[in-house]
């Protein structure tokens, strides 16, 4: 049974595909071109749930799991900002420099030198007739200056619980381990499973 992500996000691919070594795991876009799903929950799950509902809509097979991830980081010393706006904090086809750049911003304009932040995951897995959405949460705070060139979106800033390095400096099997996205696919893999023997 193939996984199906409805992502294209190289980052995330990288991470999932990583996990889940023995599988065959495809990129929708593969499959199905490049497309833009529009993305109007008000949570990660809801979110989460649209994109893999449209991707499993469009492939109508019951011989694959499609699986997606919405996340992001949450400030609540900024309004909880960016939350589920993450991806698109600076605006419609911003960068992942662009939203860090933003987040900065606003850091600098309370005067936060640092503030307590956390990324969520929710992590949807849709098969032939069952629909599931798993959390995982990484705690730690965020700087106003970026440190380090590893991971992606907001890494350079944010530093995890327990460390004093950037998930930018750290080393990529460290973030793994802390992934707020690693620890909700961990929940996640026996639920795959499991929909794998029901219709294998």
């Amino acid at each position: 049974m193939q996984i199906i992500l409805a992502t294209s996000n190289k980052g995330k691919v990288k991470e999932i595909r990583d996990l889940f070594t023995e599988d065959d795991v495809i990129p929708f876009a593969d499959l199905l071109g490049p497309m833009e799903i529009e993305e109007n929950g008000t949570t990660f799950a809801e979110n989460a749930l649209i994109k893999a509902r449209t991707i499993a809509e469009k492939l109508g097979r019951d011989d694959a799991v499609v699986v997606s991830d919405d996340s992001g980081i949450t400030v609540p010393a900024l309004g909880n900002e960016p939350g589920i706006y993450s991806a698109r904090y600076a605006g419609e086809g911003a960068g992942d420099r662009d939203n860090l750049e933003k987040l900065v911003a606003k850091l600098k304009d309370r005067g936060l030198r640092e503030a307590p932040a956390y990324y969520t995951a929710a992590i949807a897995v849709v098969a032939p007739g069952a629909e599931y959405v798993i959390h995982g949460w990484m705690h730690g705070r965020v700087i106003d200056t970026p440190r380090g060139d590893g991971g992606f979106g907001y890494d350079p800033i944010f530093i995890p619980e327990g460390f004093e390095q950037t998930l930018g400096e750290l080393d990529p099997r460290i973030k793994r381990e802390l992934s707020h996205r690693a620890k909700a696919l961990s929940l996640a893999k026996p639920i795959i499973e499991m929909v794998r023997r029901h219709h294998g």
